[in-house]
């Protein structure tokens, strides 16, 4: 297997208001390239979109079993990993948790690679993840954003009034 160099994620996610329209940036570099990453939706959450910046950076990693290291501001995603919270959420399959869309589309991209995630203070001046914030932003900002389909879908399912446990 030869050496290849450490790629390195950078990541953020915004809504405006929560949920609201919401945005998502990436920056990765690796050796002396960078690639730059956005996208948003018109109806969303805050940690949907920090969430989906780290999946379309690790979807963005070409080859196989990478050492990524992912900087993120968001409590939310580094925790889920760093303290263990992701794997709870898999054994009790996310009973009353948020996102699973999203968390199910990240598993095979975290087992593909050798990912570790670090949490960077936001609004902290550092570069990257500034950079990755005015992407966010611009990026909700945008005309004629598309639906967050896994967004609403979960709104929908929470509108029922009943659960499947007494629906019988």
């Amino acid at each position: 297997m030869e050496d290849r160099p450490v790629i390195y994620l950078y990541t953020d996610g915004a809504a405006s208001g929560n949920p609201g329209p919401g945005g998502w940036g990436v920056v990765l570099k690796c050796g002396s390239l960078r690639k730059e990453m956005s996208g948003g939706f018109a109806l969303t959450t805050n940690n949907r979109m920090e969430l989906l910046a780290v999946i379309k950076g690790l979807e963005a990693v070409k080859w196989d079993n990478a050492v990524v290291e992912v900087y993120s501001d968001s409590s939310y995603v580094v925790k889920a990993i760093t303290e263990g919270w992701l794997d709870n959420w898999l054994a009790t399959d996310f009973k009353k948790k948020k996102n699973k869309d999203l968390w199910l589309r990240f598993l095979p991209l975290y087992r593909r690679h050798r990912v570790g995630f670090h949490w960077l203070k936001g609004h902290a001046g550092h570069p990257e993840n500034e950079r990755c914030d005015r992407m966010a932003v611009e990026a909700y900002s945008r005309p004629g954003l598309p639906e967050d389909e896994g967004y609403n879908k979960e709104e929908k399912l929470s509108e029922i009034p009943w659960t499947e446990e007494n629906s019988q």
